[in-house]
């Protein structure tokens, strides 16, 4: 079963669009909430995300990835496929 990808976005980020563009690649599926000027949607995800207000966030399995640079660097390191491989949280 494969893993439940979650990403909020703003539709112009540049960081957003690569990291959608990565899990693309991939063919992997994922729920996009594009959270533009919503500051309510924003303040929920910085709760997810301990803390963190920059865009994109990524969530596997309900556990806190990162961001684009964070997803990029568990691809490099040939961890991300394991992680959207599973359906366990992280």
């Amino acid at each position: 079963m494969a893993a439940k990808v979650e990403i909020y976005t703003w539709r112009t980020c540049p960081f957003c669009i690569r990291a959608k563009n990565l899990l693309n690649k991939k063919g992997i599926e994922f729920t996009e909430y594009s959270i533009d000027g919503d500051e309510v949607a924003r303040a929920k995800m910085a709760q997810r995300a301990n803390g963190r207000r920059s865009l994109p966030q990524i969530f596997i399995n309900d556990s806190h990835i990162g961001g684009c640079d964070d997803i990029h660097a568990l691809d490099s390191e040939g961890k991300l496929d394991e992680l959207l491989a599973s359906s366990q949280s992280v």
